[in-house]
């Protein structure tokens, strides 16, 4: 399968998407850098995106995925939770077994694209 292709999983909840590979690829960033605003510019996008981004993951989720502390004199941070762990362990396994379900379509759907 052509690396530039790839099938893309989005956990809907109503009309938002709770979780999806950019909100995957944030909670990374964020898990690596334990900044929202140092995990935005890591992605290229602003850190007002990027706190949108982790409030809906954390509104459609029963517990939040990121906890932040605010700004100040020490700075703040923001930190993966358990269960943010949890969630992108699954989604990232969900992403695999997707990829591999439909592999065979993908390597004939290529065949169609430009």
């Amino acid at each position: 399968m052509d690396k530039r292709i790839k099938p893309k999983l989005r956990i809907l909840l109503g009309a938002e998407i709770a979780i999806g590979p950019g909100k995957a690829d944030l909670l990374d960033a964020v898990a690596r850098t334990g900044s929202i605003s140092a995990a935005a510019r890591e992605m290229g996008m602003s850190y007002r995106r990027a706190w949108l981004l982790v409030d809906t993951m954390n509104r459609c989720f029963k517990r939040p995925l990121v906890e932040a502390s605010k700004g100040g004199s020490g700075g703040g941070g923001a930190r993966i939770t358990e269960q943010g762990l949890d969630v992108l362990a699954r989604y990232r396994a969900m992403e695999l077994k997707a990829a591999a379900s439909v592999a065979a379509e993908m390597r004939e759907f290529t065949q169609l694209l430009a």
